[in-house]
């Protein structure tokens, strides 16, 4: 062989050994092929069969009772193979066995030495010498359940302690609040997870009960202390929260507690909730925001809004945008026969017509682009659908901007309610259901008084027709509730990005506060009070504590693992344009009155006559096409009274 050929079986050996060694490596153990497991314990139950053997010789006595000791031999192995394969003893991972491995070895290894007695018991009867000792027989079985139990242990043992994968330095030190069933099965995914991301040192149980017991070989720690005093003492670095039966109230204090000393703390869902207990770590995630919001449960009604949509052709309005698509989303779970999902934004409404679509359900969907303002195309779309409930989401939001835009507030939150107000009466809709928001009530911007001008026109136009019982009455209902978390250009979608960013967050003043809910709740209300609605009514919704925007951020900033004023910084930028330091759910004229539902009340607004009315709101949209900014401002004045611009270049109008 000369040298280059020399080098080439050198250079192919080393590849085979390389690629030998990956495959056959300690982390791969727990993996092997079940046959060579069925090996391994064969020669285990053979190796105990020696040691009985040699036991028994060293008191003088025969474990094997024939001459020929090699037959009863093969035969003893034989039949620990055929019980192996009966009870599938090598067909778990030898890292992740359980108490169901030892016990299908039990059964294995006790159904042996039953048979094997058994022969022994039908050669004495036909006068031949037994095979086995009995004693002996037993002793082996004990001898190779042992190796065997042992033998997994010390695989599983070694597994979690050297050749897990994990840096021990890099894995975070975690305390579990919970000591339940949930909280446990936690642990154990946690603690057999490779690569892993905790060292579990304990469990807390809000209780104290069975402080003197452990779980998993972990204490259950006295909680006769705050939850970040106990976890200091103990140098835990996270908690993570796995105890179902703590209220929101009860996890809000808690991370406020553990955000407080800059301690991490984590959620996960029940473990019914888990798409793949294999990776757990996955489902462990950082409290969001909207996680920590003091609410209790909607109940709905679902039997009234099942009536109300059961079978029936559904039209939304805005329907690609944040509160549009939950409407879609919620509204398909009561079994509609069809859903018009209109919007202008082509791209959005495309992507939530896919989402939908992959829900499979029974439902007609159909995309409209198309733009409210445009009363030719939404009457074609009335014609063509014949819509039975709208839910008219559509609207310019944005304060600052509609201060820079009066007249496209008007446009489209005006107009654009006009028009579909108009049609709903013209083609017998049975609910329309408009959704404002609480900077209607006393607004301070030019979108606030669009919204309230918008519910003035709904409320009027059923009032109008209330006494006409020549043709189905169509009921006029409105929605007005505050902030949404997650809504588009909302607060905490900005936030969230300037943490990403790392900062600065700007707020408008130190003082301002808002009032939340999160989207799917603001739906689940819609629904709820387009149900209940009689028609006339503005129902407003139980938005909860009001929170200031300031200590929003900070426990922003501190659920993503930053210090306040330290990692990330808050700017304080002054108000915006026609924004105020709190809202109001209710005019100054205005009282609430109680429903059947405890988070839902209806305003009592006073109702303008509705000739004047429309004749004032023509006025406004003619005012709007031809006229400068401050004179359709002060139209919008003249019809609400109520409106004091604040921020803004209109204030001289209020003069």
């Amino acid at each position: 062989m000369n040298d280059s050929e020399k080098k080439h079986f050198l250079h192919e050996f080393s590849q085979f050994a390389a690629g030998l060694s990956l495959r056959f490596s300690f982390k791969n153990l727990g993996y092997l092929p079940r046959w060579i497991v069925l090996l391994l314990d064969t020669f285990i139950v053979s190796f105990s069969g020696v040691v009985t053997y040699l036991l028994f010789k060293g008191v003088k006595l025969s474990y094997i009772q024939t001459a020929n000791e090699l037959p009863p031999f093969i035969a003893y192995i034989a039949f620990n193979v055929f019980f192996f394969w009966v009870f599938k003893t090598y067909s778990g991972i030898i890292r992740h066995s359980s108490y169901i491995d030892a016990l299908k070895l039990f059964f294995a290894q006790s159904a042996t030495l039953v048979v094997m007695v058994l022969i022994n018991f039908v050669f004495l009867l036909a006068g031949e010498d037994k095979l086995f000792l009995n004693t002996g027989l037993f002793i082996n079985a004990v001898l190779s359940f042992s190796f065997l139990f042992f033998y997994r242990v010390i695989v599983k043992q070694s597994f979690e302690k050297f050749f897990s994968g994990n840096d021990k330095k890099q894995l975070t030190r975690a305390i579990i609040y919970g000591s339940d069933a949930n909280a446990i099965a936690v642990a154990n995914a946690l603690k057999s997870e490779v690569p892993g991301r905790f060292k579990l040192i304990g469990f807390i149980d809000k209780n104290n009960q069975n402080t003197t017991k452990r779980i998993l070989d972990l204490p259950i720690l006295n909680l006769n202390r705050k939850v970040p005093v106990l976890m200091r003492f103990v140098k835990a670095e996270a908690l993570i929260i796995a105890d179902k039966s703590l209220n929101k109230e009860e996890r809000s204090i808690i991370v406020d507690d553990c955000l407080e000393f800059n301690l991490k703390v984590y959620t996960i869902p029940l473990v019914t909730d888990w798409d793949d207990q294999k990776e757990i770590s996955k489902n462990i995630k950082s409290f969001e925001i909207h996680d920590l919001l003091e609410r209790k449960p909607i109940v709905l009604d679902t039997k009234s809004i099942s009536n109300q949509l059961d079978g029936k052709t559904i039209l939304i309005t805005g329907a690609a945008g944040s509160i549009g698509s939950e409407i879609v989303r919620q509204v398909l779970e009561f079994n509609p026969k069809k859903i018009i999902m209109l919007d202008q934004a082509e791209t959005p409404l495309h992507s939530l017509s896919l989402e939908i679509l992959s829900k499979e359900k029974d439902v007609a969907l159909r995309n409209v682009i198309a733009d409210i303002r445009n009363l030719d195309s939404l009457e074609k779309v009335f014609k063509t659908f014949q819509p039975q409930v709208v839910y008219h989401a559509a609207a310019y939001k944005h304060v600052p901007l509609m201060e820079e835009n009066p007249s496209q507030a008007i446009f489209t939150n005006v107009m654009g309610t006009k028009n579909l107000a108009d049609l709903s009466k013209q083609f017998n809709v049975e609910h329309f259901v408009m959704i404002s928001t609480d900077k209607a009530v006393n607004p301070s911007s030019v979108m606030g008084a669009s919204k309230r001008i918008a519910e003035m026109y709904v409320q009027s136009l059923h009032f109008k027709n209330a006494g006409n019982r020549s043709s189905r009455q169509t009921k006029f209902i409105t929605t007005r509730f505050g902030n949404v978390l997650g809504s588009n250009g909302s607060v905490v979608p900005l936030f969230t990005k300037q943490i990403q960013e790392g900062g600065p967050i700007t707020i408008t003043h130190p003082e301002i506060i808002r009032y939340f809910m999160t989207i799917p709740e603001a739906c689940q209300l819609v629904l709820e009070a387009g149900a209940m609605g009689n028609g006339g009514e503005i129902f407003i919704f139980d938005m909860g504590k009001p929170v200031k925007i300031i200590d929003l951020a900070k426990k922003m900033i501190r659920l993503a693992g930053f210090t306040p004023d330290k990692d990330i910084a808050i700017k304080i930028v002054g108000l915006r344009p026609g924004e105020k330091l709190y809202e109001e759910l209710l005019n100054n004229s205005a009282k609430n009155l109680p429903t059947h539902h405890e988070k839902i009340m209806i305003a009592e607004e006073i109702c303008t006559a509705f000739h004047q009315l429309t004749d004032e709101v023509e006025d406004l949209i003619i005012l709007s096409h031809l006229k400068s900014n401050a004179t359709i401002v002060a139209k919008m004045k003249k019809i609400v009274p109520e409106f004091k611009s604040m921020n803004s270049v209109f204030q001289e109008l209020d003069s």
